[in-house]
């Protein structure tokens, strides 16, 4: 059995690769949309990718699930669990509790885990060529590296209303019933690692045991006294904020992403032409380079989405497909820089992509506007933004600031002045970046705090000194 791990770092999000050398056959779990990863392993494995599924209805990634089978003839399959509330709304073979998908020799059984979300399952997998046991758990977003899927995120992003109670109970329920009656030596590969906004405080190594999980596990001294109040209190406490594009994420993949198909290589564009549709409004600009760079001069009107591990969460912060349908033009260093970026953009269904350009000459320049820590406190600002997580927020902010995580501040826009400046910070300075560009193309007159609130914490620091 080859059992193969695919991670992306920039949404902190695991896929997997099951395949049976004997049969040439794999299965793909929770894809996800810029699918040449799989292809690829399967060829070099001489394997075909004759099913894919996954874990549940995704709300941080947009599934690769529909676009791996197009691509490749393979069977979709996705749960049948959960209620007529969470059926998905496109064609596949539908799992429910003990379902099975056989490769020769390999077994994966559907077990029923809700708690994360209703529908959701998790996936045992039995190596028949080496064991009639099973062996391996992918646990999807039921149980991490350490933590477990956070059950209000229905609420948060689904347009629930007191959801996550139900969901923490069914989640207790999942453990104690299912997670706990496995042996210990099963092995557990779950769908996310550290950073994801899918739980609270994820572990990041790749994989754990049943029985390190049921040992050292916050939850477990709560399922060993059998303490759901206990369990479900710890539980919601302190969850981390989700972004308002999860809630698009939702109603998309229940419906079915749609399929991209073979992409063709984007082009370079000519700055002129660039210019001229600018002004025209017809696209939008993204700069890709560090905010430092951009605060030295971008396009006007750009959003910065900076390269790097992040991208596609920034770029979900920033662009909302459903309200802004003008395509994109990526500011990048060359055309391998601009591919990786529209792969990521790819992943949270940003799809308009135009073209890239390499330099700034012949369009209309714009410098963001900045201000000094030494200078704020004398600034007639209309607002002092704090763009960070509440946790953060709590944990120290600067006086008079209000707080509106940068992942929600798009679709929250009518809770800020419409007149006057808006002053913004974060922690260093890169989510604010995203978020101040973001409200300025919304039309908010945004000035950035220099250095964050960590800079604005050592000048406050020196003045007291």
């Amino acid at each position: 059995m080859l059992l193969e791990r695919i991670y992306d770092e920039d949404l902190a999000q695991a896929s997997y690769f099951i395949g049976c050398q004997a049969k040439g056959e794999a299965l793909v779990v929770d894809a996800r949309r810029d699918i040449q990863v799989y292809r690829d392993l399967a060829a070099k494995n001489g394997m075909k990718i004759t099913a894919v599924t996954e874990t549940h209805i995704h709300a941080d990634y947009l599934s690769g699930t529909r676009e791996l089978a197009a691509a490749t003839d393979a069977e979709i399959y996705v749960s049948g669990e959960g209620g007529p509330d969470w059926q998905y709304e496109f064609e596949a073979e539908r799992l429910f509790d003990q379902s099975t998908i056989t490769l020769g020799n390999i077994t994966v059984t559907a077990l029923h885990t809700p708690g994360h979300t209703p529908e959701h399952l998790s996936f045992l997998v039995t190596d028949g060529a080496f064991s009639d046991k099973p062996g391996f758990l992918l646990s999807g977003d039921f149980v991490f590296s350490g933590d477990l899927g956070r059950p209000d995120l229905l609420d948060e992003a689904a347009g629930g209303t007191d959801t996550r109670f139900a969901g923490a109970h069914d989640l207790f329920v999942s453990l104690k019933n299912k997670f706990l009656t496995l042996p210990d030596y099963v092995q557990v590969y779950p769908g996310h690692g550290a950073g994801s906004a899918c739980g609270k405080a994820l572990g990041a190594i790749p994989s754990s045991t049943v029985g390190y999980e049921r040992s050292f596990a916050w939850w477990g001294p709560y399922l060993e006294a059998n303490d759901e109040a206990g369990f479900v209190e710890a539980l919601l406490d302190g969850q981390p904020d989700a972004h308002a594009y999860f809630g698009r994420m939702k109603r998309e993949n229940r419906q079915g992403p749609a399929i991209l198909g073979e992409r063709a290589p984007l082009a370079e564009l000519a700055t002129g032409d660039v210019a001229a549709a600018l002004a025209a409004d017809d696209i939008g600009v993204v700069d890709t380079r560090h905010h430092t760079e951009v605060h030295e001069g971008t396009v006007a009107g750009a959003l910065n989405i900076p390269a790097g591990t992040k991208a596609a969460s920034y770029g979900a912060w920033a662009v909302d497909p459903e309200t802004d349908q003008r395509p994109l033009v990526l500011l990048a260093p060359n055309s391998e820089s601009a591919t990786e970026m529209w792969d990521h953009l790819i992943r949270v269904g940003i799809d308009r992509v135009a073209g890239y350009i390499t330099s700034l000459d012949g369009l209309p320049v714009y410098v963001p506007r900045t201000i000094s820590p030494a200078d704020l406190a004398g600034f007639d600002a209309a607002l002092l933004l704090d763009v960070r997580n509440k946790t953060e927020h709590t944990a120290g902010h600067v006086p008079g600031s209000e707080q509106l995580n940068a992942g929600r501040v798009l679709w929250n826009t009518e809770n800020l002045p419409s007149d006057g400046v808006i002053v913004s910070y974060c922690q260093s300075g890169v989510r604010n970046s995203v978020a101040a560009s973001a409200l300025r193309r919304a039309g908010f007159d945004v000035v950035e705090l220099e250095g964050s609130y960590a800079g604005w914490a050592d000048w406050k620091q020196m003045q007291n000194a």
